[in-house]
């Protein structure tokens, strides 16, 4: 079962199961493999949701949460790594495991949509797996009457209330050089907006848009050539990948990979970010931070607390 909600959008959705249509694809962060639900998107009521039997599983093999000292030290690391490999950025990720009771899964989802509406909010259970997630980083946007492709750079992330450093700064710019390069091999015209700031929640971003015209038989081809794109991975790709792999020891899964939704109007493609994969007794979050040479390792810890609250301090759990 899966339902989810569109950014800006107060309808919620699922597929009909009534075709082989892959409608919704989830792609896991390596790419190598990917969660389908096939039929039409059709839209589907609350009251229809909470009939719904969710059915979560026990969680029996309890993930060892990585220390406030240990993930300091992992940064320590990553930051000698960059210097010494005279990268950009790298992109470095953590879980963290909260206990949870009788987890109430269609008011979490709906509390989700509505302090998150510019947000893409889904919740699945497949394959015994449950995930959840809500976030708002688009990989792309095609509109198949126009040929007008949408994609944002999105880096860089703060407390609402701090000012921008040069930290984020240059954080944001290689996912935007990176952007920009790509998508103008697919337009001979790539129009680029101003910097803003992007809110989120608790949080905010620095934000940079794109549009273009292009080719409909592209529009895959373009996407898997900017996925990861260095808001999530580093540049050079592969060698970040790899980096990423070394460092982190865990699987990402879901986490910073990207959910392809097709409609009869659009091709949407959005970053699984703010995420996490949920039992009966607990939950399972993902969060992860762009570092570079300038980074704070106590600040990025605080960085994806912050991110990681967006979902934990919104579960609703039964009484």
């Amino acid at each position: 079962m899966l339902i989810f909600k569109l950014p800006f959008d107060e309808k919620y959705f699922t597929t009909d199961k009534n075709s082989e249509e892959k409608s919704v694809i989830f792609f896991l962060f390596k790419g190598n493999e990917n969660i389908d639900f096939k039929g039409k998107i059709k839209e589907i009521s609350f009251e229809e949701i909470l009939k719904t039997n969710f059915v979560l599983h026990e969680n029996i093999e309890f993930d060892l949460n990585e220390t406030h000292d240990e993930y300091i030290k992992k940064i320590e690391k990553t930051i000698s790594f960059i210097k010494e490999n005279h990268l950009k950025k790298l992109v470095i990720a953590r879980k963290k495991t909260v206990p949870i009771q009788n987890l109430n899964l269609p008011e979490t989802f709906k509390n989700l949509c509505e302090k998150y509406p510019s947000a893409f909010v889904y919740t699945f259970i497949k394959n015994n797996e449950c995930w959840m997630g809500a976030f708002s980083e688009l990989l792309g946007k095609f509109n198949k009457k126009t040929s007008e492709f949408e994609t944002m750079s999105l880096a860089g992330t703060l407390p609402m209330d701090e000012k921008w450093t040069e930290k984020e700064i240059e954080e944001q710019k290689p996912v935007t050089d990176y952007i920009f390069e790509i998508v103008k091999k697919y337009s001979e015209n790539v129009e680029k907006s101003e910097t803003q700031d992007h809110f989120s929640g608790n949080i905010k971003h620095l934000r940079t848009d794109f549009k273009a015209k292009i080719d409909a038989d592209n529009v895959d081809v373009l996407i898997s050539e900017l996925h990861p794109t260095p808001a999530v991975c580093g540049i050079p790709k592969d060698f970040c990948r790899k980096a990423i792999s070394d460092l982190e020891n865990f699987d990402r899964e879901l986490y910073a990979g990207y959910t392809r939704i097709e409609t009869d109007e659009n091709i949407y493609c959005f970053v699984n970010l703010r995420c996490g994969k949920f039992y009966k007794n607990t939950a399972v979050l993902f969060a992860g931070g762009g570092i570079t040479a300038l980074s704070s390792p106590q600040k990025e810890w605080q960085e994806t607390e912050l991110k990681m609250q967006a979902l934990e301090k919104s579960l609703i759990e039964n009484g």
